[in-house]
């Protein structure tokens, strides 16, 4: 009998958390922030202590879950909401080579060595950090490459300036230029930056998209 009601909790809590996972968003399960992967951990704990525990009511489990999971989707809707509780859960993406140049800074701010950074590269087909023109460390650990085009001539990526409303004071000290400059060719187009859902520089020229 304990045999069945193993095998009877392991089957209820397999479906139990796939349908869990659904409510929370397929979002969950292609890509794990910290607040995700912290709730998965949780969650993994809670249903093996439940199949060990095969004498408790199981409703010591199911219940916990469905706080985690309702958790969950207030967090993510509080992170849609508001990008800077979103970064700051979830971080920003930093750039790590800029224009083929290493960004020292950054690398001993995320604790990145170039060991790690060389390995990320080989791990996507690049022998040689001279052939990356944007690397960037993103806030689920990942390394995006942008590497030289076939005659390597530098080229501009387009970094965002404004998300939804707000300045990104790190693309700004990263392109040289200042909130004063924002407000200068936002009032060319009678704009405040408040006004702007998403807007980002290229070749000394504001792009964007009103909200």
């Amino acid at each position: 009998m304990q045999l069945l009601n193993v095998i009877y909790r392991t089957l209820f809590f397999y479906f139990f958390i796939l349908i869990s996972y659904r409510v929370m968003g397929k979002r969950e399960i292609a890509q794990l922030g910290v607040i995700d992967l912290i709730i998965s951990i949780l969650i993994a704990e809670l249903v093996a202590i439940s199949i060990e525990n095969s004498k408790d009511p199981m409703y010591y489990t199911v219940i916990p879950i469905v706080i985690l999971t309702i958790l969950e989707i207030i967090l993510a809707f509080i992170s849609v909401k508001s990008r800077k509780f979103k970064s700051t859960m979830d971080g920003k993406p930093t750039i790590l080579i800029c224009n083929g140049k290493l960004n020292y800074k950054e690398l001993i701010t995320q604790r990145y060595t170039i060991d790690d950074l060389l390995l990320g590269l080989r791990q996507q087909g690049i022998k040689s950090i001279e052939e990356v023109e944007y690397a960037f460390l993103e806030p689920n650990g990942k390394l995006s490459v942008f590497k030289y085009n076939i005659f390597k001539r530098k080229s501009e990526y387009p970094m965002p300036i404004i998300l939804d409303g707000e300045i990104q004071y790190d693309t700004l000290n990263t392109i040289h230029r200042d909130i004063n400059w924002v407000n200068k060719e936002l009032l060319k187009l009678n704009l405040t930056y408040d006004k702007v859902f998403y807007a980002f520089c290229k070749k000394n020229k504001i792009y964007l998209i009103k909200k």
